[in-house]
């Protein structure tokens, strides 16, 4: 090949390398235009009133509009990684003011309110909010209180108030039982592993959302590897007693018998004991960068 050839070669190869870079920065401008300009349009009118009284008997319309504001917004920060969530709630009130009768609004609502960052605003205050007023204008919708409890339980840590909104749903005609089991379980023992397992599998099997079914399920694999190292633990502690020292591996609790085999998280990474002595999920894990964020 001559030099000429070679030269044009290069120039199409750096054209193409050219128009990636500029197709790809011109993408992540398009999303942060269109990101601005949600929020531009969403500041424009923030009275739930005046939204009311403009839209007369078109109500219903504009909140099923409003409401996939609230989605597209939610779905635009996420995919920005931006935490910073404040036009949720003025969102939300809009959406319900014109149309209280909107359920999908309040129950979704108040788990992207009350979920903690990044996968939610962090505002349980607000979900509790949203969902009492929810349950003023339907009164006979039950599934709020089971929203509710999970708010109190979950992100609030109040359960008391958790057990009581369980109970309190649990007394509609044809709620399901496992209603009044959340209550009385967690009016006797407050958190657990095993109980935030049981209503977290409880959402994603009810939902029919894929934004809350993906957060439950992520809530899922995290619960069950807090219970795989709870009981990982319960074994080092008894290797302990029968050795007189820590384990310094999984590999010490497999070779004593104490393990069948090398024990895995819901990503497929083996578990590791950690320099506290304690096991751990694998660095390597999707799941630690949560772990570590919920032990603090």
């Amino acid at each position: 090949m001559n030099r000429r050839a070679i030269l044009g070669a290069l120039f199409i190869v750096f054209l193409a390398a050219g128009f990636v870079c500029v197709w790809k920065l011109q993408a992540k401008i398009d999303q942060e235009r269109s990101a601005m300009q949600l929020e531009r349009e969403d500041l424009a009118l923030r009275s739930p009133g005046v939204m009311k009284t403009l839209s007369l008997e078109y109500a219903p319309l504009m909140a099923a509009l409003y409401w996939t504001r609230v989605v597209q917004y939610y779905g635009l920060k996420h995919q920005m990684h931006d935490q910073h969530l404040d036009l949720l709630w003025p969102l939300l009130d809009i959406t319900t003011t014109l149309d209280p009768h909107l359920i999908v609004a309040y129950r979704f609502g108040s788990t992207f309110l009350s979920d903690a960052p990044p996968r939610g605003a962090g505002k349980p205050d607000q979900a509790v909010a949203l969902l009492e007023r929810g349950m003023q204008a339907n009164p006979d919708y039950w599934r709020f209180y089971q929203d509710l409890g999970n708010v109190y339980y979950f992100d609030k840590k109040d359960y008391l108030k958790a057990s009581e909104a369980f109970e309190a749903g649990g007394k509609f005609p044809g709620t399901p039982p496992f209603l009044k089991i959340m209550a009385a379980k967690i009016a006797a023992e407050g958190e657990s592993l095993e109980t935030s397992y049981a209503l977290w599998t409880n959402i994603y099997q009810t939902t029919a959302d894929k934004n809350v079914r993906k957060n439950a399920e992520e809530h899922l694999r995290l619960v069950k590897a807090e219970m795989d190292l709870r009981e990982l633990n319960r074994l080092a502690d008894e290797y302990e007693k029968k050795t007189r020292r820590r384990a310094a591996s999984i590999n010490d609790l497999v070779v004593t018998g104490l393990l069948p085999g090398q024990p895995r998280d819901p990503d497929g990474f083996a578990y590791v004991i950690g320099e506290s002595g304690k096991a751990e999920i694998h660095a390597k894990s999707p799941l630690r960068e949560d772990w570590l964020r919920e032990r603090k």
